[in-house]
């Protein structure tokens, strides 16, 4: 059964009734399948013009589910989200960042996702929507483990919501056998805000693919509040920063050398969000 609603209220109810599994930019959902044919209802959002936009208010910036990885990059955004839009522009080639959507890539629950970090790293939210209501979710909960998400049978994502918390500097960085159309080895997103005395009023660190969901360094965090914002700052991480970090051998790369690469891509990171203070 293939089902394309036109309305919100059409797909919740369409999805109450009938179950199934949400299409949207396709980009996961086709490659997941492989040769085999998709099971059980698919109920197409992709008339859904209502969730495609993104709006900056005083307090939050909305994302809608259906905007695209392009539309990110293109939109005129606070500084805090320079490390979501350079993220955005490493998502696959062209053709997958003007057809995978924003909330596509979180539903996805790669440990390798590229968008995760930098919205982690900002706070986001979630919001879900069925038949009863709309709930919204803080993105490291909705995220419970490898592919794994807290969303229920009977919703849909309809939003990213940041709560403009943080204001300062942000910066993105992955590694991967090669510099385009890569999984990720390693990646991290890290926000500086200073203050007056051009010290660090606070900082926000996600590393993705180096455990099995995407994770912040809250004692990192900690540590780098009140330190000189400024170029060296990258000096203060170290290992023990990273002991929450549970990476994996695989083919791409090892253990040890996904902690490493990590250590470094922080560093750079944090260097890169004080380089122009």
């Amino acid at each position: 059964m293939y089902l394309r609603p036109v309305t919100l209220d059409e797909a919740v109810d369409v999805l109450a009734t009938h179950g199934g599994r949400i299409l949207a930019g396709g980009t996961d959902f086709f490659p997941a399948l492989g040769d085999r044919q998709p099971a059980g209802p698919i109920i197409d959002i992709s008339r859904l013009d209502e969730l495609k936009a993104i709006s900056v208010g005083p307090e939050a910036v909305r994302i809608g589910a259906r905007a695209t990885w392009s539309a990110v990059a293109a939109a005129p955004l606070p500084r805090a989200f320079d490390a979501l839009k350079v993220a955005a522009r490493e998502v696959g080639s062209l053709q997958i960042q003007n057809a995978g959507t924003v909330a596509g890539n979180l539903c996805n629950a790669s440990p390798a996702a590229d968008g995760v970090p930098p919205l982690l790293a900002l706070d986001a939210e979630v919001e879900l929507s069925a038949r009863g209501g709309t709930r919204r979710l803080p993105l490291a909960a909705f995220i419970t483990g490898y592919r794994q998400t807290a969303i229920r049978p009977d919703e849909i994502v309809t939003a990213v919501v940041v709560p403009r918390t943080i204001e300062g500097a942000s910066a993105f960085l992955k590694l991967g056998a090669r510099r385009y159309l890569v999984i990720s080895i390693a990646m991290a997103a890290a926000v500086v805000e200073a203050d007056a005395a051009g010290r660090v009023a606070e900082a926000r660190v996600a590393v993705g693919a180096c455990s099995a969901v995407a994770q912040r360094l809250a004692a990192l965090e900690a540590a780098l509040v009140g330190a000189p914002a400024r170029p060296g700052l990258g000096d203060r991480v170290t290992t023990d920063h990273l002991a929450a970090l549970s990476p994996i051998d695989d083919l791409r790369a090892t253990a040890a050398y996904r902690r490493d690469a990590a250590l470094t891509l922080i560093r750079r990171a944090l260097e890169a969000c004080v380089a122009e203070n």
